[in-house]
């Protein structure tokens, strides 16, 4: 599926009595502004952009998986599935984690971790700090059992 989100804060705006000041070049640079009312050329706009680019999406994906596809309905309703139930639809060929991919496909034995770990300093800020406020609930007599965050 394809969702646009977003929030409408006029109403709130009106009542706290604040102004908005946008200052755009061309009739929609402001279009989904959330702090201005969404007009209804604007949503028709807008919808016809996310059908648009829903029907490229489902499209795409026909394409690429061509007969392995299931003719399920529910198929690209915006719908969430498990490996399993991708596998059953037709969307994924199989499942695995990286590393078996790596090993299986690339011959890669062993994967980089680029992922960032705090520091020694940084733990042990944060260590103290955790003891720190358990020592001040403590003193005001709160039950806050911060011990579990500890270890």
């Amino acid at each position: 599926g394809v969702i646009s989100s977003g929030f409408g804060f006029v109403g709130l705006m009106d009542k706290l009595g604040i102004e908005r000041r946008a200052l755009t070049a061309g009739e929609s640079k402001a279009m989904l502004d959330p702090f201005q009312p969404l007009g209804e050329k604007q949503k028709a706009f807008w919808q016809q952009v996310l059908n648009t680019t829903h029907q490229q999406f489902i499209e795409q994906v026909k394409r690429g998986r061509g007969d392995r596809l299931s003719d399920d309905p529910s198929l690209f309703t915006g719908l969430i599935w498990t490996g399993e139930q991708a596998l059953q639809l037709g969307l994924v060929d199989g499942l695995g984690s990286a590393s078996q991919i790596a090993r299986e496909k690339l011959g890669v034995d062993k994967l980089v971790d680029y992922t960032t770990k705090p520091s020694t300093l940084d733990r042990l800020a944060e260590r103290l700090g955790l003891s720190m406020g358990a020592a001040l609930a403590n003193q005001m007599g709160l039950t806050l059992n911060f011990s579990e965050q500890l270890r």
